[in-house]
């Protein structure tokens, strides 16, 4: 009986951690493996000289304030979790770059400020940038519909009350910004914000786009004071202090059935642990890859699996600079540095291995105590899609490689900004897709899960997940998830594994009640 609980949950990242503790405050028996020795997977940072990186996070979206929270606010209010936390405010949404022309745009938070910026910069887009943002709100109300219903939609009620949201739901970005009469320069800056969300916007979701960008401009992006990590030690605190139980350096074997029904895992170790119920962060490709012995995985689960594309590949640049932010003119928090501010070149120059695209980000502007004084910390993150990297590395070029595209991107930088930072490099630590899925287990080393592309985004996500929960009482959180990756996304998906794991065990408690009724 010690060895056997309501739920394991397997990796402590983000989406494990919320799942975890949102059953253990539900008074069920859980336990977290992590085969690291820390929690938190991407969410953490390390240390290099004397300064300490963030090794992942940008910024928290979805959180708002207690005058205007959004659903991660809420979320951390239910599981009692804002008042042990210290935000800073991002100051401006996102200042982007083209290198092919010099063009640049700031764009600020405030879906009013947002929408007079842009008139600003292209006049004429007034009325169409304003239909976006309010077409945004519905497609918002109508998948907060969704989520509530849990499966049981009715379209009737979709149809009347969402009839804008039914006209776009299966449209791509650029199809809906030309149905708005957009102009096509006010469409390049609105979607330059695409590369967050890992498609390019010729096949990017509408729904998915307009949702993530009305959230952010209107709710504005937070960092915690003490890097993420700060979050991922109160996250495993508070399920220790619920009576949960996390085994750090804990590696998976393999999932184990008895009757064809989900037992238990069995860790590298031979240690053997109990459960009817479980949760995996860990993506479905190498969950069914690995541990599902064949005879029961079915056919569907890895067909569908086999069919999904998998996301942006990372690579990034974490610089410890000699000089302080003012000084050097790094004068942004978020800067986008785009090849062309058309998505869709931008993503054919991101599938090169000669990217040197970037978002750079300037940790002092938000929080001005995250480096010693006179000091300022930069990252610099770029993706790669499809087999750029992977094709051009080996063993032998590795080093030589990664340095080399490296140099690109910080002189790309310099180049397009004008403003000068190699000379004051102090610290200098490189992660490429290699790092990523050595670190966190993930294939290839993505770092936005499956590509978000065509039919494959989160709301089909949504209206099928009943039906993609092919084995019974095995559920998946994290970036490979209905949510798809970003922060807000994964401690959205580990609370809905959670939800959906509690639905099945009252299930299962309220037939043995029955059947021992019966009996």
């Amino acid at each position: 009986m010690e060895n056997t609980y309501d739920c394991i949950v397997i990796g402590a990242g983000n989406a494990g951690l919320i799942a975890t503790l949102e059953l253990v405050k539900k008074n069920k028996k859980v336990l977290l493996l992590e085969s690291n020795l820390t929690p938190g997977g991407f969410a953490t940072s390390f240390k290099r000289g004397r300064f300490e990186f963030e090794a992942s996070l940008n910024q928290i979206t979805d959180y708002g304030r207690k005058e205007n929270p959004g659903k991660i606010y809420k979320l951390f209010e239910k599981l009692g979790l804002n008042e042990k936390i210290e935000l800073e405010t991002i100051p401006e949404a996102y200042h982007v770059y083209e290198t092919e022309s010099k063009e640049n745009f700031k764009m600020p938070f405030g879906i009013d400020e947002y929408i007079e910026k842009m008139e600003e910069y292209v006049p004429g887009s007034y009325e169409s940038i304003k239909n976006f943002f309010s077409l945004a709100i519905e497609v918002k109300d109508a998948l907060a519909y969704i989520e509530e219903s849990k499966g049981g939609i009715n379209e009737e009620i979709l149809n009347s009350e969402y009839e804008n949201f039914m006209k776009v739901a299966t449209h791509s970005v650029d199809k809906v910004l030309d149905a708005l009469k957009m102009p096509k320069k006010a469409q390049e800056i609105l979607t330059s914000y695409w590369i967050f969300l890992g498609s390019p916007t010729e096949n990017l979701s509408f729904v998915e786009f307009a949702t993530s960008l009305h959230t952010y401009i209107s709710l504005g992006g937070q960092i915690p004071k003490k890097r993420s990590y700060e979050i991922s030690i109160l996250l495993a605190e508070e399920i220790e202090k619920n009576g949960g139980e996390i085994k750090y350096l804990s590696t998976v074997k393999e999932i184990l059935f008895k009757d064809k029904k989900i037992a238990g895992v069995q860790l590298t170790n031979g240690e053997i642990y109990k459960a009817n119920h479980i949760i995996s962060s860990v993506s479905p490709t190498f969950v069914y890859g690995k541990w599902i012995p064949s005879p029961m995985l079915p056919k569907e689960a890895l067909k569908l699996t086999n069919s999904r594309v998998l996301g942006a590949q990372g690579f990034a640049i974490y610089l410890g600079l000699n000089q302080t932010a003012e000084d050097l003119g790094l004068n942004d928090y978020t800067y986008i540095i785009h090849h062309s501010l058309n998505s869709n070149k931008e993503f054919q120059h991101r599938s090169s291995i000669k990217n040197s695209s970037s978002i750079a980000v300037v940790i002092n502007n938000a929080n001005p105590l995250c480096s010693p004084k006179g000091t300022c910390i930069i990252n610099l993150i770029s993706t790669f899609f499809g087999e750029a990297f992977e094709k051009n590395i080996t063993e032998e070029n590795y080093f030589e490689l990664k340095d080399k595209i490296a140099e690109e991107i910080i002189s790309t930088f310099e180049n397009t900004t004008g403003i000068k930072i190699k000379p004051y490099i102090e610290e200098i630590e490189i992660a490429t897709p290699v790092t990523f899925a050595r670190y966190g287990g993930h294939p290839g080393g993505v770092i936005y899960g499956y590509k978000r592309t065509g039919l494959d985004n989160t709301l089909p996500r949504m209206l099928t997940m009943g039906k993609e929960n092919y084995i019974k009482n095995l559920q998946f959180c994290g970036g490979f998830g209905v949510y798809a990756s970003s922060y807000s996304s994964a401690y959205l998906s580990g609370d809905l594994a959670a939800k959906l794991t509690r639905r099945d065990i009252a299930s299962e408690e309220r037939n043995k009640e029955e059947d021992a009724w019966q009996s």
